[in-house]
């Protein structure tokens, strides 16, 4: 179901708790609205629908992706860019690294590693730190 964006910042800014079995339908849900916006969003974290779960989706261009509980554990590579977000007006200007490995489960909460790199890399670190309650 395609859910409204939350754009309040004191509730973005606070930390998500892990994600469970229990959260297949907001996972679900994340995926619709990211469908919905996506001529003008390429990720998604559920504190964006108003769910402070450890979720996020995000479309590589080829499919969209869901992760469960992520959590970056290498990096490499650090750049200056400038990001907008669909919960928040405007651009800013950030850190990000050109290549990160992932540690995350996969729907049937299997953990997986798996390393990502540009633009891919770039998204997933965005929404990562919406998890965290980190504001760009």
């Amino acid at each position: 179901m395609v859910k409204d964006i939350v754009k309040d910042p004191f509730f973005l800014g606070q930390k998500s708790t892990e994600a469970t079995k229990d959260d297949m339908q907001t996972a679900n849900d994340l995926v619709d609205t990211l469908r919905h916006n996506s001529q003008i969003c390429v990720g998604m974290a559920a504190n964006m629908i108003g769910v402070k779960k450890r979720i996020i989706a995000f479309d590589n261009g080829k499919m969209i992706s869901v992760m469960f509980n992520p959590e970056i554990i290498e990096k490499s590579g650090e750049y200056e860019t400038e990001e907008s977000c669909l919960s928040l007006e405007g651009s800013r200007p950030t850190k990000r690294y050109e290549k990160i490995t992932v540690k995350y489960q996969n729907n049937k909460f299997k953990y997986i590693t798996a390393t990502f790199t540009g633009w891919t890399a770039q998204i997933i670190q965005h929404e990562i730190d919406h998890c965290n309650g980190i504001l760009i």
